[in-house]
């Protein structure tokens, strides 16, 4: 144990997954006093089809026993509901997409949870997110990971200076096969469980079919945004989102545009007509109409507080898997600004964040609009 760490206790989110389990172990062995907390925050369709809480549980416990550490079991299933479902269903019903894990973060993981901690008694919170913090300059920054693959720093844009001044991710300098190694080596039987996907906190599941049971279908057109030809039919507007290919059984439409090997290029969504119900596609993953050099964001987040300055060359991403774009941010007015991209961007989508970056180091975003 050492001087920084004696006696102060950090209260860690465990998901049941290895990167929390070895956030925990790492902190462990540093000497901290740690505890676990699983969070339970949906309980809508909690079956063992789609949801997997009661195997996490299980998984957390027992990495817990390992590590030798007491957990907590918390139910945030009403703040998660009003914080972050019912906007992401008020976003998908306005014609938008928007970006649940970006939201849960805020409201849940860094708000609820670290309040929760705070009251407990807890010094910090440390999670298994890759990203890191470090102190600068008087305040706190967010940077990317050591692993580029596994950067998340993407999601945790619109943390604030009070959260990350509370905030330890033990993974910030790993990478995920060092992570998988360290676990099994500590005997951890989740070394190699493998990674969540879906919904944040609601899991993988058939997402068309999840969406229509709390907005119901509304049948309308799928048409060609370049001479509105009418394709086929789509089970509602809010179900698709901008550069989708798959699900819109439009394939082998005559009359378009064919590829080299003769074969009809592929269809992407282009547009919504939300007044006449109306779902616009395009042929061709670089037709025009897919691509923006510019984009207006709102509700803007800087983690250190200040927006960046104007006309500086920084770089941004439009969404998670993407690479880091060279980018102007062109205007800031406190409510919106205008980035300016170097090369065109693919399917920029209103609702997804835009989160600007000045090296490795995260300054925050906005939602796309």
């Amino acid at each position: 144990m050492n001087a920084v760490t004696r006696g102060r206790m950090v209260v860690v989110g465990l998901s049941g997954g290895v990167d929390s389990s070895v956030a925990a172990l790492l902190l462990k062995q540093q000497g901290w006093q740690v505890v676990g907390l699983f969070m339970k925050n949906w309980e809508d369709d909690d079956t063992e089809e789609y949801c997997s809480s009661r195997q996490d549980l299980i998984d957390v416990l027992s990495v817990a026993d390992a590590i030798g550490i007491d957990v907590e079991v918390v139910n945030f299933a009403s703040e998660y509901r009003q914080r972050v479902f019912d906007r992401f269903l008020q976003e998908y019903q306005a014609g938008r997409t928007p970006n649940p894990d970006v939201l849960c973060n805020s409201e849940i993981k860094f708000s609820v949870f670290l309040e929760h901690a705070l009251k407990i008694g807890a010094d910090y919170i440390a999670t298994g997110h890759y990203a890191g913090v470090r102190e600068f300059a008087g305040g706190f920054q967010l940077l990317k990971a050591e692993d580029g693959t596994k950067d998340q720093s993407y999601f945790l844009y619109r943390l604030d200076q009070q959260q990350l001044a509370k905030t330890i991710f033990p993974l910030a300098g790993l990478y995920k096969r060092d992570v998988r190694t360290m676990a099994a080596e500590a005997g951890l039987h989740v070394a190699l469980k493998k990674d969540s996907t879906g919904i944040c906190f609601i899991g993988e599941r058939p997402f068309k079919e999840f969406l229509m049971r709390y907005l119901p279908p509304q049948k309308g057109e799928i048409r060609c945004l370049d001479d509105e030809r009418l394709l086929g039919e789509h089970d509602g507007v809010a179900y698709h989102t901008l550069g989708q290919r798959k699900g819109l059984h439009i394939g082998g439409v005559k009359g378009g545009k064919s590829s080299e090997n003769g074969d009809h290029e592929a269809w992407f969504v282009a547009g919504k007509d939300l007044a006449r119900n109306i779902l616009y596609v395009v042929q061709g993953h670089d037709h025009p109409a897919l691509l923006a050099d510019e984009l207006r964001a709102e509700e803007l987040a800087w983690i250190v507080g200040d927006a960046p300055h104007t006309h500086w060359v920084y770089t941004a991403k439009t969404r998670y898997r993407q690479a880091d774009a060279p980018c102007e941010i062109e205007h800031v007015d406190g409510q919106s600004c205008l980035i300016r991209f170097a090369a065109p961007q693919w399917a920029v989508t209103p609702g997804q964040s835009v989160v600007v970056y000045e090296s490795r180091v995260c300054l925050g975003g906005g939602v796309i609009v």
